[in-house]
């Protein structure tokens, strides 16, 4: 069975990617409310495709649970009944976790999808969890990060319900996205310390501070990203889909994100640099410089070009994707710690 873990984690940390892409592209669509309810979307397992499908029906059998839109409100059934000709409030309550009452099929199923890819990730990560404990005694921190990872997808999918029932508050999206990010190092750390063996490369303490400098840097980065995302967000409500308008008049965090993208790239070379001139062995370190020039490229696209198709759920992608390499090349110069964790 140990032959199997690492491609399963492998997997595992393919599908937790895929929900940040499928996030990414819910938060550039607007789709976030698209399921105003949690874990169901207006109160199905599989969504209405149509308006009419959440809107009152005579002589309709509802269930418990389902949702339909009535005067610019959420209205939950009560219980099981069939409706009559004229709606029946004493059927329904109002939905009082939000306010948002708008449907939108696009939305809906963006999101959904969304939810959807979160389930299918629960499948190789509970696979994983079950056979980390052939590891147990080779090293039992494989066993208990996998558990780790178990428990931090369930406390995301709660998050996740946060999110909706706030009507998207932008705090709790950027925990959930950097709730995310953990989730990933964890990954990371199992398919690292799962390993037969290590290559052969050169450990440098200078090299490793600014690695792990880098890091942090490339999280804050993340951080204020989500901020000013928050922002364009707004302005999309203001102004609507006119891009250039989105930053007219950008706020303090964008330029801070901007500045801060400098200070990523010259640390991030420096790293590169070293790397090559002391033969250190890292090799990834070359699609950690991939990944920024990815970074400035999509962010200069976003600014000068009026957010060109694909370039925001691109950019934010392509962070998380820099920051699971930064942290596995720093796993890398940790190599002789964790060799020593299978021994106690």
């Amino acid at each position: 069975m140990k032959k199997h873990f690492r491609t399963i984690a492998k997997i595992s940390l393919f599908f937790v990617y895929l929900i940040v892409i499928a996030g990414a592209v819910v938060r550039m669509t607007g789709s976030g409310m698209g399921c105003p309810d949690w874990p169901k979307c207006f109160g199905y397992y599989i969504p209405p495709s149509d308006v009419v499908d959440i809107e009152f029906k005579t002589n309709h059998d509802y269930k418990e649970g389902i949702i339909i839109v009535h005067n610019k409100e959420l209205l939950v059934a009560k219980n099981d009944f069939k409706s009559s000709e004229d709606l029946d409030v004493t059927n329904w309550t109002k939905y009082t976790k939000h306010d948002y009452a708008e449907y939108n099929p696009t939305h809906t199923w963006i999101e959904y999808i969304n939810r959807l890819a979160s389930v299918l990730a629960g499948i190789p990560i509970l696979i994983m969890v079950i056979l980390s404990f052939w590891f147990f005694k080779r090293n039992k921190w494989i066993t208990i990060s996998s558990i780790l990872v178990l428990l931090a997808m369930a406390f995301q999918a709660w998050l996740g319900k946060t999110v909706v029932d706030s009507n998207l508050a932008p705090y709790k999206i950027t925990i959930h996205m950097v709730m995310a990010l953990v989730i990933i190092a964890f990954i990371l750390y199992i398919i690292f310390a799962s390993k037969n063996s290590f290559k052969n490369q050169k450990t440098d303490k200078s090299f490793k501070l600014f690695l792990l400098i880098a890091i942090g840097l490339t999280l804050i980065q993340i951080i204020i990203g989500t901020q000013v995302r928050q922002y364009v967000d707004e302005q999309v409500k203001a102004v609507g889909y006119i891009e250039e308008l989105w930053l007219a008049n950008p706020t303090l965090q964008f330029y801070i994100h901007r500045t801060f993208s400098i200070l990523v790239f010259l640390l991030n070379a420096w790293l590169y640099l070293k790397n090559k001139k002391m033969n250190l062995g890292f090799n990834k370190m070359n699609l950690v410089m991939l990944c920024i020039i990815l970074e400035v490229i999509t962010g200069i696209a976003m600014y000068y070009f009026d957010f060109p198709f694909l370039s925001q759920p691109l950019h934010l992608v392509i962070g998380t994707i820099l920051i699971g390499i930064q942290f596995y090349v720093y796993l890398e110069n940790q190599k002789d710690f964790i060799h020593n964790l299978k021994n106690n």
